[in-house]
């Protein structure tokens, strides 16, 4: 399981705490390629009952057929809009004023300017989005996940203050298929996971979901992986891509580092189409799955610790 959660995360929640009592509404920044594995879950117990826009943002890379599920999805939750955008077409960005004039309904903006707070987990696009929407720079931006370290307030029109905060994780990622996608996206940095766990990971969510994405890309024959377990199936689609990718060491030996590498950087960039990783079904089931081991987990260890106290009684006898 991947986990990573830096001190000045801690820090960020924290002070988003100690502000959202006087925020109207909470604009949260979604990944479209994994909207659920993107959406942190300790924003809902920080913006309690306040109206929320979720932006699903970088939606130029996702599957558009997904990212309308996601966003059915989204708008069925109570006091939730939910709209695709993507920073590199201006278009998709004018609407949000429109979703805050509808979470601010029957607010007279005139007497008190509207406080709108922006969160977002690292890397997911939270500063580019900002400067676009803005039109102009205001705040850091770059590909390393944890650019934004402070809060900021940013002047808006139609009379609002637009509060952005820092990109922050939560402590635990679960399920751990999430943590691995918010890996693949590039919002975990490198030195919190394995490439060719991913990588193998990665090869297994293509040859299930978008197997004609690998042979457009790669010119891989899938045929001979109809007949192989699972765990076999990624490295052997592997091993067709070191092969056609210069990443092998010698005949018959893959560079498992290198090949995992390019196919999980080339997910992240794009260069196999519009991906979605996961979908609202899907995500239910793995939340269920979660949920249940952490159950046996827990109802294995209270039974060792009931065998564990009965020991020592009866050695104290």
């Amino acid at each position: 399981m991947i986990n990573w959660f830096p001190g000045h995360m801690h820090k960020a929640r924290k002070e988003i705490a100690d502000v959202m009592p006087q925020i109207d509404v909470v604009i949260e920044i979604l990944d479209a390629r994994l909207p659920f594995s993107s959406e942190n879950p300790l924003v809902a117990g920080l913006r309690g009952e306040k109206p929320c826009i979720k932006l699903l943002n970088k939606a130029d890379l996702a599957d558009p057929e997904l990212t309308q599920a996601w966003l059915d999805y989204f708008e069925a939750q109570q006091g939730v809009q939910a709209l695709a955008i993507s920073e590199k077409n201006p278009t998709t960005l004018s609407p949000i004023y429109q979703r805050i004039d509808k979470a601010l309904a029957g607010r007279d903006l005139a007497i008190r300017g509207g406080r709108v707070m922006i969160m977002g987990i690292p890397n997911v696009g939270k500063s580019t989005l900002i400067n676009a929407w803005v039109g102009k720079k205001m705040t850091k931006t770059g590909n390393e996940a944890g650019v934004t370290r402070s809060q900021q307030k940013i002047k808006l029109a139609n009379n609002l203050t637009l509060t952005d905060t820092p990109g922050f994780l939560w402590p635990k990622l679960t399920p751990p298929e999430a943590g691995l996608r918010l890996a693949i996206s590039g919002a975990i940095k490198e030195t919190a996971y394995d490439y060719i766990d991913l990588g193998l990971f990665t090869a297994q969510f293509l040859i299930q979901s978008y197997p004609d994405a690998l042979i457009a890309r790669y010119g891989v024959d899938l045929m001979p992986l109809a007949g192989l377990l699972p765990e076999e199936q990624d490295e052997a689609l592997l091993t067709q891509i070191a092969q056609k990718r210069g990443s092998m060491l010698r005949p018959g030996s893959v560079d498992w580092d290198k090949v995992c590498r390019l196919l999980v950087n080339e997910v992240r960039d794009g260069k196999l189409g519009r991906l979605t990783y996961e979908t609202p079904t899907q995500c239910v089931q793995e939340v269920a799955r979660a949920q249940q081991a952490e159950a046996e987990k827990a109802q294995l260890k209270a039974q060792r610790d009931t065998e564990r106290k009965a020991r020592t009684r009866k050695n104290r006898k």
